[in-house]
């Protein structure tokens, strides 16, 4: 055997490995990729009711947080004080990466637009948003949409058949914020499902032009209550607890809505939930299991579990229970016609 000296046998022996290497893993083929182990990042960014609103901005905050501890997603919320900060939230998130941005709220339509046009890579959804009718229909953006006038119907139909029992005319009455489309489904099927359940009652509808000044919608309530009203429905975000305040002060009934807003007090006759939280969770998990997909919406009713009634007060007899329940099945069956847009107040 020649001597080949310290350093040639040193290149042997690297050579000698490099060729066993090679015929173990085959000399054509790579190494396969490492399992992405980063966990999905998703940013919410509130309306200017911020997270403290009761309703619409905190369901949306408990489906991150959900998505959180159920799919092992990082979630991070960005709160919005006015209207000007909605463009820089959301493309700070596109900014930093996150794999999905979710706007709250009509009012974040034209902002989820702007931004989503300038970060197409990027995966947006907007609630109450239809995304055909944003500008541009970025193919990145999914609008989470709800059947409110389905929860409406029955919230309106057992409102009325609570106002039959009083003494007197039987009128209602509803407190809008400001009059958009998802305002308007709600108090649409509320109106709708009064008038089937009591064909002659009468039907007060006044909006607080507000999301936030609960003084504002206290106003709107008391002057229906003054006309009569037994029961007054809430559609108004942050602002409509001084609607379900002024029914607990004059003791009338309120109708919460978006959350279970039974805790308010024993006045609460039931609350029209819009399952907020729901949507975002499976928004998120669609990302999560690599099956979303832009350039359309999702639409959530009551065969999706995405709307409903809550709690409903110990007080109300079964017989009205019942009743309700029936046309539910009703609803869910496709018997009944509701409408999606009322006249304006």
């Amino acid at each position: 055997m020649p001597n080949v000296g310290r350093t040639g046998l040193a290149l042997a022996l690297a050579l000698a490995a490099a060729v066993g290497l090679a015929a173990c893993g085959g000399s054509d083929e790579k190494p396969a990729a490492p399992e992405q182990l980063d966990p999905v990042k998703v940013g919410l960014v509130t309306d200017v009711g911020q997270l403290n609103d009761r309703g619409f901005n905190h369901l949306a905050y408990m489906g991150l947080k959900e998505a959180e501890r159920s799919l092992d997603v990082k979630g991070r919320v960005l709160e919005s004080k006015s209207a000007s900060d909605y463009v820089p939230n959301l493309t700070s998130l596109a900014r930093q990466g996150y794999d999905l941005v979710i706007g709250v709220g009509f009012a974040q339509g034209d902002a989820v637009d702007a931004a989503a046009t300038k970060w197409p890579r990027t995966r947006f959804a907007i609630i109450d948003v239809d995304q055909r009718f944003l500008k541009h229909k970025p193919e990145n953006v999914v609008g989470l949409l709800f059947k409110e006038q389905e929860v409406g119907y029955l919230a309106g139909y057992l409102a009325a058949l609570a106002e039959k029992r009083r003494p007197g005319k039987d009128v209602i009455g509803s407190v809008g914020g400001m009059k958009e489309p998802p305002v308007d489904r709600f108090i649409a099927g509320y109106q709708a499902g009064a008038k089937r359940a009591v064909p002659g009652i009468v039907l007060l509808n006044g909006y607080s032009r507000d999301w936030d000044d609960q003084a504002k919608c206290k106003e709107v309530a008391l002057n229906q209550i003054a006309r009569g009203a037994g029961v007054v429905f809430q559609v108004a975000g942050g602002c409509g607890l001084g609607a379900l305040d002024a029914a607990g002060e004059r003791r009338v009934w309120g109708v919460g809505v978006d959350a279970d807003q039974s805790f308010l007090g024993p006045h609460i006759l039931t609350s029209a939930q819009k399952k907020v939280d729901r949507a975002v969770y499976l928004t998120i998990e669609a990302v999560k299991n690599g099956t979303f997909r832009g350039g359309r919406n999702s639409l959530y009713g009551l065969e999706q579990d995405g709307v409903g009634l809550g709690k409903v007060s110990p007080k109300v007899p079964d017989a009205d229970l019942a009743a309700t329940e029936k046309v539910k099945d009703e609803i869910l069956a496709d018997k009944v016609a509701i409408p999606t847009s009322i006249a304006a107040s």
